[in-house]
């Protein structure tokens, strides 16, 4: 059931002094775009007449077919906080459609929207719990980012320690005003790196969530003269940023994933969803991990996830599955990173999921040790095999997958891979300072 309808949206931009509204939808590649509408337009907008050219975004539409229109996801309005307070500025989430009013199938939203309801043809509903990981850099003179942190702290430290405490309790005061319910926000492991828990949602609110995260940790990290990067690996030498994914399905109100009389308090659905995430997880990673740089962060000795493997209570696997049972019983999944598109990534992860549990496969035999420690000759009698160790390689294996291939639609994956493609062979053809520093003089 909705929880705003148009005539609520109208009256709320007039009662709270709402001077412009973000009319947001998202790229293929995970960028947030917006058009900005007074007030005045507030009527257009509610009905869907909102119109963008197609065909200035990267990955949508070409030119001769650009016109297309926003449809706001009238539920997802709200005041953007770090606005003035005095003519406010509010958001509206959209889907894109095409102008004979179908839904456009490059919109990544649309695309889980599809996912979502196969899901729920089967009877599931699917819920998320994302953890976000991002640095807090200082600038330069000139507003530039470094990779300076001016920071000592380590994981769970606090100030004085922590020089970005103060950045962090401001985007979680914020994003509660946004109606985000936070759990829990630290530093992390590295100097500069935090890491914002937010309340699992239903997907696609997840996904909203996220994207509305990024920008508000952005935007206040600007106002207070740091910048903020979700870039996975930002700094060598130390852990990168992920976004270990936490999923569960639900089913008549309950958590399908739960089974006390199972050993590990799981139920077959849940060793079937893991067997199905472990079966295509290798295609989902050039979703899940989007950048050449994502694959820096992707190797073993910094807690990131790399071999394929599940485990109750071993960080060091792929899949991992929380001390939490019952309605609280979830599949995390922890080689995510925050620089993915999210509407696409949980896309992959259901659809990858859900054909575990409707071709009843069974995943490998759980991994208790830890798997960095192991040789490469233990890994192979074990079976685990490893991630794509390249973006090449992972949309290679991704245009193998047809049932990834299938879930991204046609559209999505001829420009997606053909985004990734160019994007690997700029960075390959690409001189950069290591060669020159290491060949330079030698040679």
């Amino acid at each position: 059931m909705s929880k705003y309808s148009k005539e609520d949206i109208i009256r709320m931009v007039k009662d709270e002094d709402v001077e412009f509204i973000r009319m947001q939808f998202t790229d293929i590649f995970g960028q947030l775009k917006n058009v900005a509408i007074t007030a005045s337009q507030i009527e257009k907008a509610v009905n869907n007449q909102i119109m963008i050219d197609g065909s200035s975004i990267e990955g949508f539409v070409r030119i001769h077919e650009s016109d297309q229109y926003l449809r706001p996801d009238l539920d997802s309005f709200a005041i953007l906080p770090w606005r003035p307070q005095h003519g406010r500025v509010a958001r509206l989430i959209c889907d894109v459609y095409n102008p004979d009013g179908t839904p456009f199938i490059g919109d990544p939203r649309g695309t889980l929207k599809r996912t979502l309801e196969h899901a729920a043809k089967l009877g599931y509903s699917f819920n998320v719990g994302p953890e976000c990981e991002f640095f807090l850099f200082q600038t330069d003179e000139a507003g530039r980012p470094t990779t300076k942190t001016g920071d000592e702290a380590g994981y769970f430290d606090l100030g004085p320690l922590d020089h970005g405490e103060s950045t962090r309790r401001e985007i979680c005061m914020t994003l509660e005003q946004m109606g985000f319910e936070i759990e829990a926000s630290h530093h992390e492991v590295a100097a500069g790196q935090h890491e914002v828990d937010f309340k699992y949602a239903d997907a696609l609110t997840a996904a909203d969530n996220i994207m509305t995260f990024k920008l508000a940790v952005k935007t206040l990290a600007q106002k207070n003269g740091l910048h903020a990067t979700f870039m996975p690996k930002p700094v060598f030498g130390i852990n990168g940023s992920g976004m270990h994914t936490n999923m569960s399905l639900f089913k008549d109100g309950k958590n399908v994933f739960a089974d006390p009389s199972d050993p590990l308090g799981l139920s077959k659905e849940a060793y079937a969803f893991i067997a199905g995430l472990l079966h295509h997880v290798r295609a989902m990673t050039a979703v899940t991990n989007p950048l050449v740089n994502s694959y820096k962060r992707l190797v073993p000795g910094y807690e990131a996830p790399c071999y394929l493997a599940w485990s109750a209570s071993n960080r060091s696997a792929l899949i991992r599955i929380p001390a939490a049972r019952g309605q609280a019983t979830r599949v995390e999944l922890r080689c995510p990173d925050p620089a993915c598109n999210p509407y696409l990534a949980l896309s992959v992860c259901l659809a990858a999921g859900l054909d575990g549990i409707e071709k009843g496969m069974t995943p490998p035999a759980e991994i208790t040790e830890n798997i960095f420690a192991m040789d490469e000759k233990t890994r192979e009698s074990k079976g685990i095999a490893s991630l794509p160790g390249s973006l090449k390689e992972a949309v290679d294996v991704m245009l193998s997958d047809k049932l990834i291939c299938d879930t991204l639609g046609e559209h999505i994956v001829s420009q997606y891979s053909e985004g990734k493609y160019k994007e690997w062979d700029d960075y390959r053809t690409h001189v950069s300072s290591w060669e020159t520093d290491r060949y330079l003089t030698i040679y």
